[in-house]
This record gives C-alpha cells, sequence and structure tokens, in this order.
C-alpha cells in the first residue's frame, strides 16, 4: 500500500504543475489578446497622434513629460504657449478605448467622444458627449448632480461613485459598440446607455445640449482630451476598433 501511495505521488504533483501552467498560460494568453488590435494613442514620447481641435494652436501647453505622461499644463498658457482640446487623427466609430488620468486640485476636464472637427463648431464639446474628469471635492462644478467624475456629463450619473483619492490615477475605458455605450471606472461599470435612440434623444432635451443642433447624434468622430483650463495629466492611452 506505501508503494502504491508513493508511486501515485510524482502523477499527483505533475497533474498540480499542469494545472498552473494552464493557469500561467491563461494570464499570457489574456495579454496577448489584449495587445491584439490594440492601437497605442500616445507613445509616451510624442504627440503625433494629436492636434489642437480647429487646429487653434500649436498645443505646446499639452507637455510630454519624461514619465511617459501627457499633461496640460496651466501655467505654460499664462505664459503664453498654445493651449485647446487635444483630438486624435483619426475618426472612430466604433471601439474600445482605455486611458489613465489624473486631475490637478480644484481641477476639470473630460474625454469627449464622437466630436465633429468642422470650423462651424467653434468647441469639440458642441457635438461629441463626455465622460467627466474632475475634482469631485475641490470643484464647484461637482456639486452639480450629472457632473462628478466618472459621469456622463449632464446626461448619466456614474454609480458606483468610486473615483480615487486627488493624486491617484483613475482607470477609464469607454466602450461604444454599434450604439451601446458602457463606461467603465476604476473596474467599475458606471455607465450604461444605449446612443441614439428615442431614450437618449429625451436624455438630451432634459439637458443643457437641448438646443445643441447635432449633440450626440453623431456615429463616428474623434477623440478629444479637454482643457477646462485646469492641469490634467493622462498616460497608457490605448484604443481598439471593434
Amino acid at each position: 500500500m506505501k508503494k502504491f501511495i508513493i508511486a501515485l505521488f510524482p502523477v499527483a504533483l505533475l497533474a498540480c504543475h499542469t494545472a498552473n501552467k494552464s493557469t500561467d498560460d491563461s494570464k499570457v494568453s489574456n495579454t496577448s489578446k489584449k495587445s491584439d488590435g490594440w492601437q497605442s494613442l500616445f507613445n509616451g514620447t510624442s504627440k503625433e497622434s494629436w492636434h489642437v481641435y480647429n487646429s487653434k494652436s500649436d498645443g505646446a501647453a499639452w507637455k510630454v513629460l519624461k514619465d511617459g505622461v501627457l499633461y496640460l499644463d496651466p501655467e505654460a498658457k499664462k505664459s503664453g504657449a498654445g493651449g485647446g482640446d487635444l483630438v486624435t487623427n483619426e475618426e472612430f466609430e466604433n471601439f474600445d478605448l482605455k486611458l489613465e488620468w489624473k486631475i490637478d486640485s480644484a481641477g476639470n476636464s473630460g474625454i469627449i467622444f464622437l466630436t465633429q472637427e468642422d470650423p462651424k463648431y467653434a468647441q469639440s464639446y458642441l457635438t461629441g458627449p463626455e465622460m467627466q474628469i474632475i475634482d469631485n471635492n475641490g470643484h464647484r462644478d461637482a456639486k452639480i448632480n450629472k457632473h462628478r467624475a466618472g459621469d456622463l456629463y449632464d446626461l448619466i450619473a456614474g454609480a458606483p461613485e468610486n473615483v480615487h483619492p486627488l493624486g491617484q490615477w483613475n482607470q477609464i475605458e469607454i466602450i461604444i459598440n454599434k450604439g451601446q455605450l458602457d463606461l467603465f471606472q476604476n473596474g467599475a461599470k458606471v455607465v450604461t446607455t444605449t446612443m441614439w435612440n428615442d431614450n437618449w434623444k429625451q436624455q438630451i432635451a432634459n439637458s443643457k445640449f437641448k438646443n445643441w443642433a447635432g449633440f450626440g447624434m453623431f456615429q463616428k468622430g474623434r477623440i478629444a482630451l479637454q482643457d477646462h483650463g485646469n492641469g490634467v495629466a493622462f498616460r497608457n492611452i490605448q484604443i481598439k476598433r471593434l
């Protein structure tokens, strides 16, 4: 009997090792899938995938920092450096966008998507919905419902409210696929809705955008990092077309 147990032990050990190897391979496989089809929108060294909305400035106030961070420097703007919303060179339709953001104290910004770049629109936010970025405890606009970090700005309040404390990075994800819109913040889905249907139109009609012709109705457009005049940092910006 003792010999039988000893004989089985290497087999059991091998089975255990195989199970662990399978788990490890799964993790590698998931990482591999994540890179498959993903496009970096910021390589950490240049702004080559971006330009200022309607080319209003050279965007010099948007600084590429040594640690692979894209930062809007408000002090540089005060000194005359060009600001403005930074938009992607490319347009996107169905996509999965991921990035990390960090806001300065009392700061305000946002991720605007499906925005239309056209001289007839003075600002990117006139056509594209926005996922709000804000210091919830320091900026007065955050006192307004649907204007807090993670909200679909002025349309849908995000829940749960899980923004990290000031000074920490937040991870967000925006997924649009055939009208289905999902917003994630720090690993949790905070907003889900369907765009362009009657309910969506009613949400717009009940918002500050009700008289903005075409707002939220475009199905393809650029992604914008908002210049709200405050310091805001972004990193690890990547997108996948769906």
